[in-house]
């Protein structure tokens, strides 16, 4: 792979969940990149220069020379095929399309966690106040399906690590940092995905102050 010019343009705060995705992605393959944060509050990506850029104006963005590439299950699944030889993904066809419904699901889906439960709660330690009924509704289908998801493999998603295993942690680590009540094997889930070296290095990034 040709990644003399990679760059991966992410938040400046460092909380988005996505870029952290494309983040570890490049980082367990062992791909060189620069990092590029943009504000998101000034609107730095929807200056001419990086909408040029990115189609959809948002973070994360993979650069490669004149090609670039936005959304994150994107760019992981673009890394897993120009370079294979270190999946994030299961070898298994069935398992790596349930790891993809998995990353799908977490984007499209749950938006009263999303909303009620920001990230600033696991990369800055704001707690908010008591979930709305919608948003305990989401809750009990995400402990479900998790649960679910990791009966016959209770340390990862598919048997073996995959970048699934990243995304379902941060959305349960919304709930967990918060302190609501999460089963306890979902808890150490995630805390055992989260001491992960590519995700610590994501999580101590030096953020600017709020």
């Amino acid at each position: 792979m040709n990644n003399s010019r990679l760059r991966l343009y992410v938040d400046a705060q460092f909380t988005s969940p996505y870029a952290m995705s494309a983040f570890v992605a490049l980082r367990e393959k062992g791909i060189e990149f620069e990092l590029s944060p943009l504000n998101l509050e000034t609107s730095e990506n929807q200056t001419p220069d990086y909408a040029s850029l990115s189609l959809t104006q948002r973070v994360p963005t993979l650069v490669q020379g004149d090609f670039a590439l936005s959304e994150s299950s994107a760019i992981t699944e673009y890394l897993e095929d120009v370079l294979p030889q270190t999946p994030v993904y299961p070898r298994d066809l069935k398992q790596r399309a349930r790891a993809r419904q998995v990353q799908a699901w977490l984007r499209s889906d749950l938006l009263p966690i999303r909303q009620e439960r920001s990230t600033l709660v696991v990369f800055y330690g704001l707690k908010s106040g008591p979930l709305s009924p919608a948003a305990e509704s989401a809750t009990r289908k995400l402990f479900d399906a998790a649960q679910t998801l990791l009966a016959d493999s209770p340390e990862y998603l598919f048997g073996q690590w995959s970048i699934a295993d990243v995304d379902l942690a941060l959305m349960l680590n919304r709930l967990i940092l918060n302190g609501d009540s999460v089963p306890p094997a979902l808890v150490e889930y995630a805390q055992r995905q989260w001491q992960r070296p590519t995700v610590q290095e994501w999580v101590n990034l030096q953020r600017p102050a709020m």
